[in-house]
């Protein structure tokens, strides 16, 4: 900008404002009380604008925004605070957390925006919700080596039906091993434990007092516990898939996608059998 330039914007500024911002007659210029003030509330003012359009942009770009991830099922864990841990570092400007969304409304807090990102094997349409596949799971019976389950080659609703099953303390209908495979065939198990701890579930069945059904991937991650025997439900097997649930407005957000990507591409799971 040009000296002229410059006196001719303050001029134009001083006119607005109807006061004088220099003393004009000293050498240099001098701040009036006035110009004082407006250039205290410039320097406090203009960072923030800056700062603003840089969130903004940040914005546009998808490299800033908020991710609350609400998990509805409880193996989710053991997979998901591992990949957060690669994933932050590379978004710097999201802020990330995750909560437990068992026993609540998940549906509705992400409706709502509660949350961001929903991950359960239970989609329920409702309106600007998407459902993006993560990746699909066998679900496995897991008894100990010893047991007279452990020599077949797959289990059948009656089986289990006549054993003692521990599972998480949610809902049967949010359990596939009740709603798809032995409430279909109207059994129920002989005896129903319940526990928190997936760890705590496997000594159980450890120690004889009952099977359980799991995830096939997570049992592969328990070393501690690979000498009990693992046995697909039916022929075909038991499986199910995960989906990520986001509010249709953000499924095109860069970090929202790269998450679902690092997930599909961490578990790669094997194709179900036929």
């Amino acid at each position: 900008m040009t000296q002229s330039d410059l006196s001719h914007q303050l001029k134009n500024l001083e006119s607005q404002l109807d006061m004088r911002l220099f003393e004009r007659k000293t050498q240099p210029l001098v701040w009036t009380q006035a110009g004082q003030t407006l250039l205290a509330l410039a320097q406090e003012v203009l960072p923030r604008v800056a700062q603003a359009e840089q969130t903004l942009q940040g914005l546009k770009k998808g490299e800033l925004g908020r991710l609350l991830i609400g998990v509805d099922c409880h193996t989710c864990f053991d997979w998901l605070l591992p990949l957060l841990r690669d994933y932050q570092p590379d978004w710097p400007g999201v802020d990330v957390d995750v909560v437990s969304s068992l026993g609540d409304e998940p549906m509705a807090a992400l409706a709502s925006r509660q949350l961001d990102l929903l991950i359960t094997s239970d989609p329920v349409k409702g309106a600007g919700i998407v459902y993006l596949p993560l990746f699909d799971y066998e679900l496995v019976a897991c008894v100990p080596p010893d047991h007279p389950l452990a020599d077949k080659p797959y289990l059948s609703p009656k089986d289990l039906g006549e054993h003692t099953l521990i599972t998480y303390p949610v809902p049967h209908w949010k359990l596939d091993v009740f709603s798809r495979f032995l409430m279909p065939a109207k059994r129920a198990p002989k005896q129903v434990r319940y526990s928190e701890l997936t760890l705590m579930m496997l000594q159980q069945v450890e120690a004889g007092r009952g099977l359980c059904v799991l995830p096939r991937w997570l049992l592969a991650e328990q070393k501690a516990f690979s000498h009990l025997a693992l046995r697909p439900l039916s022929e075909a097997g038991l499986w199910s898939k995960l989906y990520a649930g986001v509010a249709a407005d953000q499924v095109d957000q860069p970090f929202v996608m790269d998450f679902i990507e690092r997930v599909a591409d961490t578990m790669q799971p094997e194709a179900p059998s036929l």
